[in-house]
């Protein structure tokens, strides 16, 4: 377990972790939403997944400081049903080379909103992207 840490610790010290989102995708985009914003008070933005088609699934954006957020979604034929961990990173591609040299399996990347993003499934089924802004 030392092993371990100190190893983390001087992963810790090459790459830095700026913020993360929680992404939800449900049915019960519109519940939980409403459960978030009137239940709890958490202020929201409404906001089109595709940002120049105001027709697209509309989901829910709730700021929680230094560019992190959770976002809510309904699901639908692109968007299946599932709970998202992202982690915005300084050096993606830094990311990537770590997990691979660990023997771990990320996919990618892919260029969304302005950032190279990597895939992976984290132990126990969480789905997870690791990514930073293009040109930073």
């Amino acid at each position: 377990m030392l092993f371990l840490m100190s190893r983390a610790s001087y992963y810790n010290k090459r790459m830095q972790v700026l913020s993360i989102r929680f992404c939800a995708i449900s049915p019960e985009a519109d519940n939980l939403v409403e459960f978030l914003g009137l239940g709890l008070g958490m202020p929201c933005v409404e906001k089109n997944l595709v940002e120049s088609d105001p027709d697209s699934l509309k989901g829910g954006i709730f700021a929680a400081g230094d560019g992190s957020w959770i976002e809510v979604w309904k699901d639908g034929p692109q968007m299946p049903p599932g709970i998202m961990l992202q982690v915005i990173v300084d050096d993606a591609d830094e990311m990537f080379a770590t997990a691979k040299a660990s023997g771990l399996s990320p996919r990618g990347p892919m260029i969304s909103h302005g950032e190279k993003v990597y895939s992976i499934v984290a132990p126990g089924g969480l789905v997870m992207t690791f990514q930073s802004k293009i040109g930073e």
